[in-house]
């Protein structure tokens, strides 16, 4: 596991080897984890992120926080690769992925859940796994057994072969996250997956994201629902006016008058 983000990267010059179609980018850095350097972006010459840094090691949940407007958003969406960088770089264990499509980075090592249900309606549970397994495992017996280890291990088998419109939400995002893991990653970013749910559901999401945290799993949240989020994480960074106002624990974070100013509200409390 690394050491925390230190603040110089002098050395890492943004130099993406394509290593061809599915190379591995050059190592340009020896520090481990998901690692973001001082990323910026503009939208109509109106800057929305302005050099953010941040690290998400395995095993740890981590915050992505602010209030609307904020940038967070769209410093999130540049880490899954939705939205291209404008400057800065993004590192996965050393090797610059900044310029990366989403799906090689999926090939890496990040998966990503997006806030929207995004379950093949059309297909049962089983398949739904089966679907992604397919497309990393070219072994059947191994590809058949992948796939039973993961309904085992999310306690879905009794809904195998459940059609995914039948489902409820927390059954639905187990499934969601059941696929992910297909592709083994070593990190996974939830984008507001608080959002929309009943109390039940939210107890479920607490569960999962535990569960990938013992899995080894480095997990970069970012939500509108402050306090579920800061119940899960070990630590957060908040986002303020495109830049990172501060860093810390959630017991950090809620004693920070400039946050509660900000963002949290005077009283605030977890």
């Amino acid at each position: 596991m690394g050491n925390g983000f230190q603040g110089d990267h002098s050395g890492m010059d943004g130099h993406v080897d394509q290593g061809g179609q599915y190379g591995r980018p050059r190592l340009v850095a020896e520090q481990t984890g998901l690692v973001v350097v001082q990323v910026g972006k503009s939208f109509r010459r109106r800057p929305v992120v302005r050099g953010v840094s941040l690290q998400v090691r395995r095993g740890e949940a981590v915050g992505l926080l602010g209030p609307n407007g904020a940038g967070k958003t769209t410093c999130f969406y540049m880490i899954t690769g939705l939205i291209p960088v404008d400057t800065g770089s993004i590192f996965m264990d050393g090797h610059d992925i900044t310029a990366l499509p989403m799906y090689r980075r999926a090939r890496l090592g990040i998966g990503y859940l997006p806030q929207e249900a995004s379950i093949f309606r059309g297909l049962t549970v089983e398949q739904n796994i089966m679907a992604v397994a397919e497309l990393v495992e070219r072994d059947a017996q191994r590809r058949r057994q992948l796939v039973d280890d993961l309904l085992a291990e999310f306690a879905i088998e009794h809904l195998r072969r459940a059609p995914a419109l039948a489902l409820s939400g927390g059954e639905r995002r187990r499934v969601e996250i059941a696929r992910a893991l297909a592709t083994q990653p070593s990190f996974m970013l939830l984008d507001e997956p608080f959002a929309g749910i009943d109390p039940i559901a939210i107890g479920e999401i607490r569960k999962l994201v535990h569960h990938l945290k013992e899995r080894g799993i480095g997990v970069l949240i970012t939500d509108h629902n402050v306090r579920e989020t800061l119940d899960i994480i070990d630590r957060a960074y908040i986002i303020h006016d495109g830049e990172v106002m501060t860093e810390g624990s959630p017991k950090d974070i809620v004693s920070n008058m400039d946050v509660r100013r900000v963002y949290l509200g005077e009283k605030f409390s977890l």
